[in-house]
Parts: C-alpha cells; sequence; structure tokens
C-alpha cells in the first residue's frame, strides 16, 4: 500500500494516474475512428512510461511476473494478491486505535502524534474513515483530568479538525499544568490522632482512683475520691431464686419462665440482679 501510494503521487505530478484505474483496451483499425486511435496510442504511450516506473521500482521477482502488463493489470493483479493482508492490517490499526489510552503524565502532542499516524496509516490503505470518528476515538482515549474538555467540546457546536483538536487540547494542558494542588490545613485536631494536638488529654477513667479496673477489682474511682463496692455474684442471693451464685437477669429458669410468660421480665437495675 504505501509502494502503491508513492506510484499514484508520481504519476499524479505526470497527469497519467488514470493508467492505473483505466484499462488499455486494443482497437479494431477498421472501425475505430481517428480520434480514438489518437486517444489509443495516447494512453498507449502513457501506460508504458508508468509500468517502467512500476517495473523499475518492484523486487526482481515481480519484475519476473509483470513484465509484459500494463499499469491496470499490474494494479489490479497486486490488489488480488495483498487484499488479504490490507484487510488485516486494516483491522489490527482499527483495534490498536480504539483500545489506546492517554496515560497520565504523558504529552498530549506525543499521544496526538500517535493517533494521527494510525489515521494516516489507513488512509492509505484506502479505507472510508471520517475524521469526525477519529475525532470521537481521539476523546475517548482521554484520561479523566480532561472530562470537562470533553463536556465543553460536546457543548460548542462547531466543527474542528484533527490539526485544530490538537491544538484545543495542547491549550486545555496548559492549563491543567498551571492548576497547582492545593493542600487544606486542619484547624481541629483529627478524632484519630488521640493524645496530640495543643487540647487538653482526656483523662483515662481508670487513673486516678484508688481501686482497680472493672474486670479485676473490687471497686471504681468516682468523682472526689470516693469509692463504690462492686459486688460479685457468689456474695449475694439471687432476686428470684433467692440462691447464690448468680444474677436474677443471667438465671436460665428466670429466662425460660419470661419465654413461657409466667412472669414479666423487669428492667435491668439494682433490685433486679
Amino acid at each position: 500500500m504505501d509502494w502503491i501510494q508513492n506510484i499514484r503521487m508520481v504519476t499524479r505530478y505526470e497527469d497519467k494516474e488514470y493508467d492505473l484505474e483505466k484499462e488499455l483496451k486494443e482497437l479494431d483499425d477498421t472501425t475505430a475512428t481517428p480520434e480514438e486511435i489518437a486517444e489509443y496510442r495516447t494512453h498507449e504511450r502513457d501506460a508504458t512510461k508508468v509500468a517502467c516506473i512500476m517495473m523499475a521500482t518492484m523486487i526482481a521477482e515481480l519484475q519476473k511476473s509483470y513484465e509484459d502488463y500494463y499499469p491496470f493489470e499490474i494494479h489490479q493483479d497486486l490488489m488480488e494478491r495483498y487484499h488479504q493482508s490490507a484487510r488485516q492490517e486494516q483491522y489490527e490499526i482499527i483495534s490498536s486505535m480504539i483500545t489506546t489510552r492517554m496515560k497520565d503524565g504523558e504529552s498530549i502532542t506525543r499521544h496526538m502524534q500517535k493517533m494521527q499516524r494510525y489515521v494516516d496509516r489507513l488512509q492509505k490503505l484506502n479505507v472510508n474513515f471520517p475524521e469526525e470518528l477519529a475525532i470521537d476515538i481521539i476523546l475517548h482515549s482521554l484520561p479523566s483530568c480532561y472530562d470537562q474538555f470533553r463536556i465543553t467540546y460536546h457543548m460548542n457546536k462547531e466543527e474542528v479538525t484533527l490539526s485544530k483538536l490538537q491544538g484545543l487540547l495542547k491549550t486545555a494542558e496548559s492549563g491543567l499544568k498551571g492548576m497547582s494542588v492545593v493542600t487544606p490545613t486542619p484547624t481541629t485536631t483529627p478524632v484519630l490522632f488521640i493524645g496530640q494536638g495543643n487540647g487538653k488529654k482526656r483523662k483515662n477513667p481508670s487513673k486516678g482512683t484508688k481501686g482497680k479496673s472493672l474486670d479485676d477489682s473490687s471497686s471504681i474511682g468516682t468523682k472526689g475520691g470516693s469509692a463504690t463496692p462492686y459486688v460479685i455474684p457468689k456474695d449475694v442471693d439471687c432476686f428470684y431464686c433467692q440462691n447464690k451464685g448468680h444474677w436474677k437477669r443471667n438465671y436460665p429458669n428466670y429466662l425460660q419462665d419470661v419465654k413461657d410468660g409466667k412472669v414479666k421480665p423487669s428492667h435491668a437495675g439494682p433490685k433486679n440482679k
């Protein structure tokens, strides 16, 4: 495809590109008009020159195959030979294009150059690839920091080209780089940072008393330095069965009677232990 593109540029410059698309057909000298004969000879002369250019730029193996061919036949045969590989290349290019994502911190210019190469390659393969579709794919490939740019672009009704889109994205990139990230300064000490900051430390209720903690002590410190005895079950009678060794609220028979509706449950309190 690159080769035929170069051939087209040369023949277009010489006004002989039509030799690639128009077949040179033999004329019947007995019925042809002078104008048709003159047109045929001009076409034959141009086709011979174009064929020479094509042969001179081929590898030796192909030169032997097309030595007696005119440009139209050479072009058609090459298209039939390599159409399948061109179709596969088209698929690979489009697949790469729609899966490409711009990385955070990557230059927008570099990213656009990569996407432009995909578009140029599709054009060389004679793929009808609208520029609007290319722009949509490029916008989709941008990272989340360009979300506002995408919204503004879709709200704007003005049509842009790929080159103009690159300029707009370059401006947007400059704006993103100019934004400074402001880190908020906390005015109060976070709750999780216990014991830090300028505030007073909260007193530990287990300190400042002569007794021990609830788990292994017989008293709890209270304001004013007084202590309230902590009674253990083995020292008192159960208010339900009058036996020692357990509280009423934990007594299995009491709990079962409440469940069966024989007694009404009492709220937790000093008298319901």
